[in-house]
C-alpha cells in the first residue's frame, strides 16, 4: 500500500469523503489516506494527526516526500487536539478498536463544531461507535463491509442528524450491534463475519457452563444467551 494505491478498507474510507471537503485525518500513520484524496483533487488539504511520534515522523516524511507539504499539515497530538474547532468538516478515523474511536471522538466533543461528516473504520467493536453516534446526535448514514487479507472491516458513515433513524424499523439493541444498513443487505461477508462471533460465543458459554457459578458468571451467560439469539434470528 502507498498513496498511489490504498487498501481495500482505506479506498472504500476515502470514497465517503465529500469533494471538496476540509478533512483531517486521525491516526493517519504514512499520511497515505490524506495524500491519496489531495492528489485525486477529492480534498484541497487535509491535516494528518498522529499522536506517536514514529507514525508522526513517517507521516511527515511521507508528506514531504509527495510534495504536499503547502496542501497537508502533519500535526502531532492526542486525538482530536491536533485541530481547532471550525477548522474542518469531516473527519476520518481508521484502523481502532470502536471503544478508543468512540474515547476520541467524546474527548475531542469541542472540536467537532463545524464538522458535518465522520467516517470511521473500526477494526473490533462498531457496536461502540454506533452507540456513541446515538448518544451524541450523529445519524448513521451508510455502512460498508469488506474483507481484506483475511480480516473482515465495517465502515460507518455519520452526520449530524436523526440518530436513531436508522434503527426505527429494527430491534435497537440487534441495530447497533449487526448495524442497520449491514442487516438489511446481508452480504456473504456479513453472514461469514456473524457465523464466526456465534461460534465464538458459543464456545466461551460453554466454557461458562463448565465454570463455577455464581451471579458473575450467570450475567455473562444472560448476555452470551441474548447475543447468540439475536445473531441466530439476524442470519435466517
Amino acid at each position: 500500500m502507498n498513496s498511489e494505491k490504498l487498501s481495500n478498507r482505506l479506498e472504500a474510507v476515502a470514497n465517503n469523503i465529500p469533494q471538496g471537503a476540509r478533512l483531517a485525518d486521525i491516526g493517519s500513520d504514512h499520511a497515505y489516506l490524506p495524500c491519496n484524496v489531495v492528489k485525486k483533487g477529492i480534498v484541497p488539504g487535509a491535516i494528518a494527526g498522529e499522536v506517536a511520534e514514529g507514525p508522526y515522523q513517517s507521516a511527515l516524511e511521507q508528506v514531504q516526500s509527495e510534495n504536499l507539504t503547502a496542501e497537508i499539515s502533519v500535526r502531532k497530538g492526542n486525538g482530536l487536539d491536533v485541530i481547532q474547532p471550525g477548522e474542518v468538516d469531516c473527519i476520518t478515523i481508521a484502523g481502532m478498536g470502536g471503544t478508543l474511536i468512540s474515547n476520541i471522538l467524546d474527548r475531542g466533543k469541542t472540536k467537532l463544531d463545524g464538522v458535518n461528516r465522520l467516517v470511521l473504520q473500526p477494526n473490533v467493536g462498531s457496536f461502540a461507535v454506533r452507540s456513541w453516534l446515538i448518544d451524541n446526535g450523529w445519524e448513521l448514514m451508510r455502512e460498508e463491509i469488506l474483507k481484506e487479507d483475511g480480516k473482515i472491516y465495517e465502515i460507518l458513515v455519520a452526520e449530524r442528524g436523526e440518530p436513531l433513524k436508522p434503527f426505527q424499523q429494527r430491534n435497537l439493541e440487534a441495530g447497533i450491534l449487526f448495524g442497520p444498513f449491514l442487516m438489511g443487505e446481508k452480504s456473504l461477508i456479513f453472514i461469514e463475519k456473524w457465523n464466526q462471533e456465534k461460534k465464538n460465543w458459543e464456545r466461551i458459554l460453554s466454557q461458562l457452563n463448565d465454570a463455577v457459578q455464581n451471579e458473575e458468571t450467570a450475567s455473562k451467560r444472560l448476555e452470551l444467551e441474548r447475543k447468540i439469539n439475536m445473531a441466530e434470528e439476524v442470519l435466517k
